[in-house]
């Protein structure tokens, strides 16, 4: 609507100027369009400058996530830049993915990772975004293109404490080497590992769920890896 009236103001300002003869009703003309005009073009500036008409809107999402490196239980990052301090997180969105997805890499954007209690990953990603206050200046700034630009954006991979953080270099480097080690062993001692936490646990706890036990089976190979991935 702005747009509409600041064009269109300043193509009858100019007719009004060009055209009209009559002294008087140019002066009329040109007065009312160039005070509207002038006015649709503050108003479109302040829009972009100031974002007149806008409040800043923050939402919340959370998504179950899983390693790229899956099953290995590693948190896998990237470096950006050579200062250290900023990170793009890579993961997977389902378990059957096969190309890794990652967090943004821009300047609105803060990617960090948690280690908590959690029993699996999840992505929790806070945006703020600029939106229009009402409908009238949804329709007052109509394809202005300025509703829903970002202004800053916060991405958290909460993993559980048994993930190990590496780089994706570093998770490359592992892959190939678990795939070379002998497989065989290595599920063995994963197994008598697993076994023996399940064990202890139902020693302390004889009446132990289905799920419970299958959960906590889970949670022991996730340790078993971790402990294997830190000795290599």
């Amino acid at each position: 609507m702005i747009i509409i009236l600041m064009f269109g103001s300043a193509l009858v300002l100019f007719a009004s100027v060009m055209f009209i003869n009559q002294r008087s009703v140019r002066i009329v003309g040109t007065l009312i369009f160039g005070i509207l005009f002038v006015g649709s073009t503050a108003l479109m500036t302040l829009n972009y400058s100031q974002h007149f008409g806008m409040k800043q809107e923050t939402t919340v999402t959370r998504q179950a996530v899983y390693s790229a490196a899956a099953p290995l239980p590693i948190a896998v990052y990237q470096p950006v830049g050579t200062s250290g301090q900023e990170n793009v997180l890579i993961y997977k969105t389902n378990q059957k993915q096969k190309k890794a997805t990652h967090t943004q890499a821009n300047e609105y954007t803060t990617s960090k990772m948690q280690f908590t209690n959690r029993s699996t990953p999840e992505l929790k990603t806070t945006e703020t975004r600029w939106r229009f206050k009402n409908s009238f200046y949804k329709y007052l700034f109509l394809w202005s293109g300025i509703d829903g630009t970002l202004v800053r954006r916060t991405n958290v991979i909460e993993y559980p404490h048994t993930f190990v953080k590496l780089t994706a270099a570093q998770a490359q480097r592992l892959q190939k080497k678990m795939t070379d080690a002998n497989n065989s062993q290595i599920q063995a001692q994963a197994k008598s590992f697993v076994s023996a936490k399940v064990q202890a646990a139902m020693v302390k706890q004889p009446n132990m769920s289905a799920h419970q036990i299958q959960q906590l089976s889970q949670q022991a190979e996730q340790e078993f890896l971790a402990q294997l991935i830190r000795k290599n």
